[in-house]
């Protein structure tokens, strides 16, 4: 997916970067465009906060879909997709989500439209996504990203 490369490319990572490369180089970036740094430029500091948004918006990003990340919740995953029943999905730009009986939201990422069309057009959307989705694309959970948000 474009935003996940162009992310990784932001940051200066590829996709086997962990949480603590990530963490190292994002504080480091933040260092340098920090709003404050440039208090006597303000175009200067315009563009540092612009920058500065970016970079934090493409590190929390990263975070959300990093594998250290997946594995602290993936009983809950695990748990979710295989008992839970779809409630609703919305396709956007090879980006699928599914909404889930118990609560749980999931983001699945670089989902061909042609996958999105035999989901729609399955007799059991849940089965098809299990055989076809949940262990296929990079996904990250909203749920957790509303919680954290909220906190």
């Amino acid at each position: 997916m474009k935003k996940i490369v162009d992310y990784r490319r932001l940051l200066g990572v590829n996709e086997n970067a962990e949480l603590s490369e990530l963490k190292t180089v994002y504080r480091s970036l933040m260092k340098n465009w920090h709003p404050d740094k440039f208090n006597e430029n303000h175009e200067l500091k315009e563009e540092a906060e612009a920058k500065s948004k970016h970079i934090i918006e493409a590190y929390h990003f990263l975070v959300s879909i990093a594998p250290e990340t997946r594995s602290l919740t993936m009983a809950e995953y695990v748990q979710t997709t295989t008992s839970s029943h779809i409630v609703d999905h919305e396709y956007k730009s090879q980006v699928l989500r599914i909404n889930f009986l118990d609560g749980n939201s999931f983001e699945y990422f670089d989902v061909p439209k042609s996958i999105y069309v035999k989901l729609v057009n399955a007799d059991s959307p849940a089965r098809f996504a299990r055989r076809h989705i949940y262990s296929s694309y990079v996904y990250r959970s909203l749920s957790k990203l509303v919680a954290a948000e909220s906190a």
